[in-house]
């Protein structure tokens, strides 16, 4: 018990430390092998949970893109880049230049800039690591006989699946079954590889997935940092949606939203509502508690995870001692904002000039207060679930079914839904995809649907560069490219 305790311990080391200079070497040096780890499974299947643990732990923490940059801390801050990118989220200071490069689009074309790096190497991280999970138990079609490893594979199949699935939004500007777009690796002993098909990519994340949502059939998670199978739903319904079958994602968040496990986010939750002397009446909103029923997945950051500066909530909220309380906000595009109806509560997550401060704040509401953050993060929620299947719906053709959906949404956020009846085919495509954007704002979901609908942006006026320009889905200023470090190292690139 001794040893296995000792080799336990090394492999919480090893998931925090397990990628060297070189993030896709098969060959890392550090104290626990894959063969080591194989035995351990036999004996005890959830010491698995250590790796798995790390994985997700990777999703938040900071430098985990390689860097020591105060924007690298796992996906939130890749959601910051895209929100970005599609010009919903504007840059409204450059006091301390995060972000300048990507606003300008300077990043995107130059394959040495380490912005390029960051999802690289975040995404190939969580790659290996879920790589380690699955080799354990024996390889990619290894069913494992017990509950508990089912789930733990059903899990790591999952996180694989959510990392290509970003790598391949990031790092194609738009689907083409036949474009050689990303290095497959799915084990941990194969050496470089050349590009795959986005055919190959995608098919990889759909079985991924679709193994997962049955590996994870009987899995009740004890918190939601963890991919539950209505998750991996919501996952593969996004990879469906980037390749445009429609269908199937109508099929899947039907499926998802008729399991009735997260309610739609009330009107209390969604916006900040003050008293007359500006105490806020309701502590339920905020977008900052894993609580919220309405969360499929998210994360409880407490004082423990020691999370500060370099945070999402660092870069966006004003109530949070960091770059957004510095100098350095973080806006929405004043053409989306206008956009927003007189009597859409959502209107009152943004103040004038398009500062998040209804939608997301520390509770104690205090400019620069909350110091170690406490504050969670979302990574997904229901509403995505009911405006994807209104963009499926829509898509396909059945507009009632897509209004209907919506016309759910609205009765929340007070919004009359009367326009909605003389919408139809393209005109309603276009308003879900509207609907999305404001909904969404801040959660990196709109660069997805951009690219899904194959829109065109315009920036607004209160965009410091490039105000006034549109840029279409594929522009390639909107892609990232594959970094220099892999160009220099992976020789079969």
């Amino acid at each position: 018990m001794k040893n296995l305790n000792l080799i336990l311990g090394a492999i919480t080391v090893f998931t925090f430390f397990g990628c060297s200079s070189d993030f896709l070497d098969s060959q890392p040096t550090e104290v626990v092998t894959n063969s080591k780890i194989a035995e351990i499974v036999k004996i005890k299947p959830e010491a698995l949970n250590a790796i798995l643990s790390g994985i997700y732990t990777t999703m938040y923490t900071p430098g985990m893109g390689g860097t020591t940059s105060h924007d690298d801390f796992g996906q939130k801050g890749f959601d910051i880049y895209t929100d970005m990118l599609c010009s919903d989220m504007v840059l409204a200071g450059t006091n301390y230049g995060y972000y300048t490069a990507i606003v300008r689009y300077q990043s995107t074309v130059n394959f040495t800039d380490t912005n390029n790096y960051k999802p690289w190497r975040y995404y190939y991280r969580v790659i290996f690591s879920a790589n380690q999970i699955i080799e354990a138990f024996g390889g990619n079609d290894i069913v494992p006989d017990n509950e508990e490893g089912k789930h733990i594979m059903g899990q790591a199949k999952a996180l694989r699946a959510y990392a290509y699935f970003y790598l391949a939004q990031l790092f194609q500007k738009e689907y083409n079954a036949d474009e050689l777009i990303l290095p497959i690796y799915t084990d941990t002993k194969a050496p470089n590889q050349p590009k795959s098909a986005a055919s190959k990519v995608y098919d990889l994340i759909i079985k991924d997935l679709t193994d997962s949502i049955s590996l994870l059939e009987t899995y009740n998670r004890d918190n939601k940092s963890s991919i539950n199978k209505p998750v991996a739903q919501g996952l593969l319904a996004y990879a469906y949606g980037a390749q445009g079958n429609y269908a199937k994602v109508r099929d899947i968040t039907s499926d998802i939203i008729a399991q009735n496990q997260f309610p739609l986010t009330t009107e209390s939750q969604l916006v900040a509502k003050l008293d007359a002397t500006g105490k806020l009446a309701n502590p339920e909103s905020g977008f900052n508690n894993v609580n919220t029923p309405s969360w499929m997945w998210g994360v409880d950051l407490t004082t423990a995870t020691d999370l500060d500066l370099i945070s999402w909530w660092g870069q966006i909220d004003y109530y949070t001692y960091s770059y957004a309380y510095a100098g350095d906000p973080k806006t929405m595009d004043s053409g989306l904002q206008s956009k927003i109806t007189s009597t859409d509560i959502r209107k009152g997550q943004f103040n004038s000039t398009g500062r998040p401060l209804g939608k997301f704040f520390d509770t104690n509401r205090v400019p620069g207060g909350q110091r170690i953050i406490t504050t969670d993060y979302v990574y997904m929620r229901i509403e995505e679930m009911y405006l994807l299947n209104a963009e499926a719906k829509a898509m396909l053709g059945d507009d009632l079914g897509a209004k209907t959906i919506l016309k759910q949404l609205f009765a929340i956020r007070k919004v009359d839904p009367a326009y909605l009846d003389a919408l139809s085919g393209v005109a309603l495509q276009k308003e879900i995809y509207l609907q999305t954007r404001i909904e969404f704002w801040g959660e990196g979901k709109s660069y997805l649907a951009m690219k899904r609908n194959k829109a065109t942006t315009t920036r607004g006026a209160n965009h410091l560069f490039m105000a006034g320009e549109s840029f279409q889905y594929n522009d390639p200023r909107l892609t990232f490219v594959i970094p220099q470090a892999e160009v220099l190292n992976n020789l079969v690139l």
